[in-house]
Parts: structure tokens; sequence; C-alpha cells
């Protein structure tokens, strides 16, 4: 390790640290482009959060960074401070633009606060914590925006917010430059590629997201514990649907998401409706495309040999034990079933070690409704191996991008069950490619939250045998013809060569 590497990584709570979606993906893409090196950059909230790490780095992995976002949040001894009034000036007037969804961000402003951050004449973070700039510029934010009657909420929200700022410009300042940076996400990930961009303006920066973070985020954040909605909520009359702070963390993710999409140089989503969903939230068409995920057909091959003559009665659900997996709704649709096929089993594939509050709510639900004998919580399982067993795969979430593991059941030859979440309804009825939608349904797409219609959907295939291998067929061809690995790692490889030929253009790189 520790070699120069062509391309940078950034990569907030995923690989190698934890397993599946877009880890799996990361380790995909590595693995199977051995001719371009990588460093590795993963940005994590705390280490008591993740084990060790999961996944075997390949041999193209030449650097490796590890950083906490939680040892941003310590605080200094209080010191006497130099200010530098001209950079809180231009941090105050782009902080004022943050307060007008969608508004146009001057790049030289952005690029004057972000070159300041850190800096000892610019803004330190000691200097954000004591100085008198930095309570006027709080103060004055305070009485000019906030709807939150304390001022304390207020000012340590501000002072949480902001303190990762300047540990990712730390690490900004000191990752070793590559040609190209590919971040994973928008959010802190994003922030950072941004900052190093702005560092080494000749790197090429590319960005893929799989859902979309301020989406995601928005999600988790209405269902936060830790943030006080205030006594304003329903004041008024006006009843808002978020408290002032939680309107206020959602919109700092939102402009996380802008900042990022203005450094980029290309932005990828896995689907149309992902697309459409950047360029609404501030990226420029121009630089947007589409990829969609790829699965090898290999792999899964035998797991297509190994399926029995006749159809499993068991439903999977292949996904971590989190609430955007919506895994109670699964739990009851598996009891739903079982009314018209007594026999039926409910197998839930995957960690619980992320979520155990909700784990533990999974497993009581489970016995409140008495399927201790019919749902099972087998943990982490090798897919290609327990995917033979399945009859159906079913998913419930409430938020998806492109979910490999429809791929990876299509593969095996197991129909989906899914939400209409994400692009599910485009893989499970066919996209716009020609010759999909003739292919016909490979499963069912049923409402969020509705135990009910997808338990009917699960009943009416697993209950119809040429029905079932009618779809069976069609989820075949799907992942043959349209979400190959070949056709994903030919535009990545593509991509990265093109981009590396634009940074080694504009400037001379260490070999």
């Amino acid at each position: 390790m520790d070699k120069q590497a062509q391309i940078t990584l950034l990569l907030e709570g995923t690989y190698p640290y934890v397993r599946g979606g877009v880890s799996s993906w990361v380790h995909q893409i590595i693995q199977g482009m051995p001719e371009f090196s990588f460093a590795v950059i993963f940005i994590g909230s705390c280490p008591e959060d993740y084990g060790k790490m999961l996944y075997e780095f390949p041999d193209n992995v030449v650097h490796f960074e590890c950083h906490y976002l939680q040892a941003s949040w310590q605080m200094k001894p209080p010191a006497r401070v130099a200010e530098n009034k001209e950079a809180y000036a231009k941090s105050r007037k782009l902080h004022d633009l943050f307060q007008v969804p969608k508004a146009k961000l001057p790049n030289k402003l952005v690029a004057d606060v972000l070159s300041s951050l850190g800096e000892k004449k610019g803004i330190t973070h000691e200097n954000f914590l004591y100085s008198r700039c930095s309570w006027d510029n709080i103060s004055r934010a305070y009485e000019r925006y906030s709807q939150d009657p304390s001022f304390l909420n207020y000012f340590w929200t501000v002072r949480s917010m902001h303190a990762p700022l300047f540990m990712l410009t730390e690490v900004a300042r000191t990752v070793p430059l590559t040609p190209v940076i590919h971040s994973i996400s928008t959010g802190y990930a994003g922030l950072l590629g941004a900052m190093i961009k702005n560092r080494s303006p000749n790197s090429y920066y590319l960005l893929s997201e799989h859902g979309i973070y301020s989406k995601e985020r928005k999600i988790d954040l209405a269902q936060a514990s830790w943030i006080s909605d205030g006594e304003l909520a329903h004041a008024e009359g006006v009843i808002m649907e978020n408290g002032f702070l939680r309107d206020m963390w959602i919109r700092f993710f939102e402009v996380l998401s802008q900042l990022t999409y203005q450094a980029t140089d290309k932005i990828f989503s896995l689907y149309e409706g992902n697309q459409l969903r950047q360029i609404n939230d501030g990226a420029d068409f121009s630089k947007t495309a589409v990829i969609a995920n790829g699965i090898s057909l290999e792999r899964y091959k035998d797991a297509l040999s190994k399926r029995p003559p006749g159809i499993p009665m068991v439903i999977g659900l292949i996904g971590r034990v989190v609430p955007i997996k919506d895994i109670k709704t699964f739990i009851r649709t598996i009891h739903r079933v079982r009314d018209d096929i007594p026999e039926i089993e409910g197998w839930i594939i995957g960690p619980e070690e992320e979520d155990p509050e909700y784990a533990s709510e999974c497993h009581q639900l489970t016995e409140t409704l008495g399927l201790k004998d019919t749902v099972k919580f087998l943990g982490f399982q090798n897919v290609p191996e327990i995917l033979p067993k399945l009859g159906l795969m079913a998913l419930t979430s409430i938020s998806e991008a492109q979910p490999l593991v429809i791929l990876e059941a299509y593969a095996a030859g197991v129909p989906c069950v899914c939400t209409d979440v994400g692009s599910c309804r485009e893989m499970v009825e066919g996209g716009q490619e020609p010759g999909d939608r003739e292919l016909g349904p490979s499963g069912a797409i049923v409402n969020m939250a509705d135990p009910e219609s997808a338990a009917r959907e699960c009943v009416r295939l697993l209950g119809n045998s040429e029905l079932w291998h009618q779809q069976q067929q069609a989820a075949i061809q799907r992942v043959k013809q349209f979400y190959t690995e070949e056709k994903m790692f030919q535009r990545y490889r593509d991509l990265y060569r093109d981009s590396l030929a634009i940074a080694e253009e504009a400037q001379e790189w260490p070999a």
C-alpha cells in the first residue's frame, strides 16, 4: 500500500466497514478494474459504530485513510484568537445565499470560503469557537432567520453542524492528490471532494449517487429523537411539518449536495428518476448521466442450476434490519400470507447490528403475531447459496435506488415483490430500453407500508405455477440483457480513462 493512486474514492459510512449495497458495488468496481489504482478514504461517525473491515482490499487499493466525524465535536480549550473580518464577511454572504433554496452559489465565493476554512489567516476551528466575529455571525443569523425561541438550541446546533467541516478541511489538505476524485455520495464525502477539488483544480471530480443522499438524510432526520422541534412548531395557528432546527439540519444536507453538484465535473445516477431529482436539487443537466448497476451472471450460475423443480414456499428479504427497509411490513406481510398458505416461511437475511433497538422491535413483533416458527432471522448469509431456497424475494423498503438484491434474485431465477421506490418499478415491469417491457413483469409492485397488497401479490404468484414460471423467465432474461456487470464495467472503464486523460493533459501527476 501507499503508492501513488490514480483515483481517490470518497466513501461515507460504507465500504469497507459495512456489508452489502453500496459497499458491494464499490468492491465490485475496484476488483473488476485491476488496471486502475485506487486510494480509499472512509468517513464514519465514530469507531464504535463499526467493527473490523468486512472486505479485503484488492491489490489495486494502494492507499487507505479512515476519519471519524465524532472527533470533530471534541471541544478545544478556550483561547484568544486572531480574526479575519474579510473571511467572516464572505462566510456570512454565503450563508445568506444558503437560506435561498436553489440560489446559484458564485463559484469564486464558494472557493474563497472553502479555502479560508482551517487556515490561520482564514477561519480556524478555534477561531470559529471563540472569536467575536463568529459570535456576531451566529447571533445575526439567529435574529434574522431562526424560528426557534431558544438561542442556546440554535447556538449548539450551529456548532455541531459546522465542526466536521474543519476536520474535512484537514483531510483535504493532507490527502495525497490524484488525477481523479470519485465520491459515491454527496454529504460529507461529497463536500470533501469539493474541498480537494478546490485544492487541486486540475483533478477530475466524479460523483456516483446510488440513493439521493439529501433525501435519505431527510428520512433519517424525520425520525431523529435527538432534535428538539421547539415550541414554535404549532405557533400562531400555523402547523409546521418539522420544527425549525430539524428543518435546519435538512437544509444543511441539501446545501452539502448543492456544493457537491457544483464542484463535480460529471454526475451519475442509477436511473432516470434519480437523475431528475439531482437536477431539481441543483445539478447542472449537462453534467448528468445514468449508469445502471450490473452483476456477475457467472456468480449466480450455480444458484440457478441448483433450484428445486417446484416452487419453495419461502419468501426472503435480503437486507439490513433497519427502519428504512421496513422489516415490520415484511413480518406483517408473512402474517397475512400464512392465512392462505399455512406452510409459508419468511426469512429475514441480513445483519441486525446497525440498529439493535429496531431489530429487537422486529423480534418482538414476530412473537406478538405468533410467527416464531414462521419468520426466521438468519443474519448475514452467502447470497448465491440461499437464493435457490426462495420462492419469492420481497423488498418492503421505504427508500431505495436500484437494489442489487433484485438483480441477484433475478440471476438466480427468483421473481420479486417490491415496493414502488427507486427504480424498482422499471426493474420489475421493464424500463425504457428497447425490448425490456416486452419481456413482461418479473414480479409485482406494491405500495409502501401496505402488507395487505404485498401479501395478496405473494399469494397470487406462489399459488399459480404457470404465472410464476413466466415471471421467472422474464427475470432471468431481464438481468441478462440489461443489467450485466460487463456493461457497467465498460461504462466506468471508459469514464475513468477519459477522466484520467483530461486530468493528465492539464498537469503532470506523480507516477
